[in-house]
């Protein structure tokens, strides 16, 4: 069904179709008016519902990016949801997001996950749990994260992701101390069943002795970047660890020579479903970032794409915070210490274009719209 047809006649054409045929239909709808017509009558409503017809639901490319960051007037906190569009219209078509308590209730610092499948999950570790969120509906749960003592939240690595197969939302929870390849070291949560099980830990790579904080979820495989040792010496060695959430099991990308040995800050990004590894490094006294994708999801065949450097009116360049669709950065420029713009960057034309300003604490998170949790309950773990 076209998104330029009016909803009301969409459900007047719907109504005069086969039974057979609704369902079908139904299922080509974007969730905007999938939660309108659930109210249509009791028949649509139980279908919607049904975990069967959000498990089959298909995804749909009405891609959205979500803006959390601290306003530069009133410093309130505050999230935005722009269309990604591939029209003149970006980066107006703009609305405010109404984010559910049990997001607002997390004490910061938290940290919120890559989207999967169009949700977002955010760990409060002061508070011990964690927060799986919807944005398309306005709908969150949490989850409880067991045996994390004040001593050891440095050594728990917490990563997020939706089971590519089963479309389950899982939470993986990695205690980093000597017991990480034994028993207990590995646990992981799902939320159809909402039971943590301890899963075999044996193949984490041996000498990780860092996880990044960041992570990066591509084709339900959960991404980390990682150090380990180098064999012989004090030296480390930069590699990302992957965690398959369909057969949980862990994996090593490693690195090509240049990315592995690099001094400069590493971090990871995922535009149009792809891992790419972001390299910042300061050359001729000027920050520069250099941008590099794994080609076919082969580890260590990685390829520069570009290099994004910028110095503009609204500041210089600060940090890479994600990307459209399009292909276009979104990078974080500074224009004095405490004011920051968030802008869209061409990088081969080098053109820009506003998306905002504020004071600090501006990340970016690219998600598309689906029906996951609708038929979840709002209970506390």
């Amino acid at each position: 069904m076209s998104d330029n047809i009016p909803y009301d006649l969409q459900e007047i054409i719907i109504s005069k179709l086969p039974v057979e045929l609704e369902e079908i239909i139904l299922n080509k709808l974007p969730v905007k008016p999938l939660i309108r017509f659930r109210s249509v009558c009791k028949a649509w409503k139980s279908l919607i519902d049904s975990s069967d017809f959000i498990l089959k639901q298909r995804q749909h490319q009405h891609q959205h990016l979500l803006v959390r960051y601290k306003d530069a007037v009133n410093l309130e906190l505050k999230y935005v949801s722009i269309a990604d569009t591939d029209t003149d219209t970006f980066p107006h078509n703009t609305v405010s997001v109404t984010v559910p308590q049990l997001v607002v209730s997390l004490d910061e610092p938290y940290t919120t996950t890559d989207s999967s499948n169009g949700l977002l999950c955010l760990f409060g570790i002061t508070d011990r749990k964690a927060v799986i969120w919807n944005p398309s509906l306005r709908k969150a749960v949490d989850v409880v994260l067991p045996d994390i003592a004040d001593d050891d939240m440095y050594r728990t690595v917490l990563g997020f992701g939706v089971c590519r197969e089963t479309r389950d939302p899982k939470i993986v929870k990695i205690k980093m101390d000597t017991k990480i390849h034994k028993e207990g070291g590995v646990y992981v949560f799902t939320l159809s069943t909402r039971i943590w099980r301890s899963v075999d830990s044996s193949n984490v790579p041996s000498k990780v002795v860092i996880f990044g904080e960041k992570q990066v979820v591509v084709g339900g495989v959960v991404y980390w970047r990682a150090i380990h040792r180098v064999d012989g010496g004090d030296g480390y060695v930069n590699l990302i660890v992957s965690f398959d959430l369909t057969s949980e099991e862990f994996g090593e990308v490693k690195l090509p020579d240049r990315l592995a040995h690099t001094h400069c800050n590493l971090s990871m990004l995922k535009p149009r479903e792809s891992l790419v590894a972001i390299e910042g490094c300061v050359e001729d006294s000027e920050l520069v970032y250099h941008v590099w994708v794994m080609k076919d999801g082969v580890p260590k065949l990685f390829e520069k794409l570009f290099t994004i450097s910028s110095h503009s009116s609204y500041g210089s360049l600060y940090y890479v915070r994600g990307f459209r669709k399009t292909g276009e950065a979104l990078v974080e420029l500074l224009d004095r210490p405490s004011i920051r713009t968030l802008v869209a960057y061409e990088p081969y034309s080098k053109s820009i274009k506003n998306i905002g300003t504020s004071e600090k604490h501006i990340y970016v998170y690219s998600y598309t719209e689906t029906l996951l949790l609708l038929d979840q309950p709002v209970i506390t773990n």
